[in-house]
This record gives structure tokens, C-alpha cells and sequence, in this order.
């Protein structure tokens, strides 16, 4: 703070109550930018020899269903599912599906699906929901408390389902390596 361009001690920050008035903004650009040109790049290089890989991907048939990943606000992290305050309340390891998917499947809102993918299946409850696109299917990350060790007892009496079963670990996106854990390929079928 003492060698920013306000040459402020926490003394002065302390001694006003209400916080301080700097005043209006100031542009600081292009100066702050590191980029050789000076200039934001917008389409760094990386990304432009990926687009033919991208452009082909287009070219490929889309799939009936992929899955995506989500959060709750109560069960951010797993631990929370363990936090009896917190793991009350409706079941929120469901598989949300657009009503008209489920009605094209059969699947009944509160009923059972198995979602598969290639020798990967796992069954999850399904939550019909109109905020889901059709043929896309969403499962929350953080799940599965029922595996042999897990200390979770709290967590254990509602396990819900481990998404990652169904992901291949070694499936990586070419251009960043980070991990494919959304808009995979997978068939979703009811349970009777």
C-alpha cells in the first residue's frame, strides 16, 4: 500500500472509519498489459492450431445425451453432506433431466435411471427440471458415501452416486490436459 500510487499506511486506513475516496478511476491500460504487442490477445496461438481439432469435432454426430456436473449451495464440498444441519432436507444427488427427456424415456420424476457409459453404469434418482437443456443430464460431484473406509456416517445414510465412476481417468482435453468431466457421451435408461 505504502508504494502503490496513494502511498497509503494502515494507520490512514485504520483512522477512517467509513474507508477512503481515492477518487475517480484511472486508466491503466496498455501499460499493465505483459503481452508482447500490448495488446490483449484475444486468439492466443495455442488456441488457433486447435481449431482445426475443434472444427472436426463439429463435424462428428452429436450424442442423444451428455453429462454435465453440478453444485449445491448446501453440499459445496462432501464434508458438508456429513454436517446433519446440512444433509437434512430433500435428496440433492439426483440426476436432473429435462421433463421431455423423461417422458421420451419413460422416467418418472422421483423414480430411477441407470446412466451409462461404454461398461460404466451407475443408477441415480431422477429429478425432472426444466432449467436442464434436452439431452443434458446433470449429476453433482462430491457423492458416492457408501465405500468401504469412508468415515461419513452421517453421509452414509444417503450416499448418493460417484460421478467419477462413469469418467475415464486418463480422458483429457488436448489443448489445457485438464480432465473431461462435462458434455460426455452417455445413455440414460429407467429402472424398473
Amino acid at each position: 500500500m505504502r508504494s502503490g500510487p496513494y502511498g497509503l499506511s494502515i494507520d490512514q486506513i485504520r483512522r477512517q472509519a467509513g474507508g477512503l475516496d481515492l477518487g475517480e478511476l484511472a486508466p491503466r491500460m496498455p501499460e499493465l498489459l505483459r503481452t508482447p504487442g500490448g495488446r490483449i490477445e484475444l486468439a492466443p496461438t495455442a488456441l488457433l492450431h486447435d481449431l482445426q481439432r475443434a472444427t472436426a469435432a463439429w463435424a462428428q454426430p452429436a450424442s442423444t445425451m451428455v453429462l454435465i456436473g453440478r453444485r449445491d449451495v448446501r453440499s459445496n464440498n462432501s464434508w458438508m453432506h456429513n454436517l446433519p444441519t446440512l444433509a437434512k432436507g430433500p435428496m440433492r444427488c439426483t440426476a436432473l433431466v429435462h421433463p421431455l427427456d423423461a417422458a421420451r424415456l419413460g422416467l418418472a420424476d422421483g423414480g430411477m435411471a441407470r446412466i451409462r457409459r461404454g461398461s460404466r453404469w451407475l443408477d441415480a434418482q431422477v429429478q425432472t427440471s426444466t432449467d436442464m437443456m434436452p439431452g443434458v443430464v446433470s449429476l453433482p460431484h462430491g457423492w458416492g458415501h457408501d465405500v468401504t473406509g469412508s468415515r461419513l456416517s452421517v453421509a452414509a445414510q444417503r450416499p448418493g452416486v460417484n460421478v467419477n465412476e462413469l469418467l475415464e481417468e486418463a480422458r483429457r482435453d488436448p489443448l489445457s490436459g485438464n480432465a473431461v468431466l462435462s458434455g460426455v457421451a452417455i445413455e440414460l435408461t429407467a429402472l424398473a
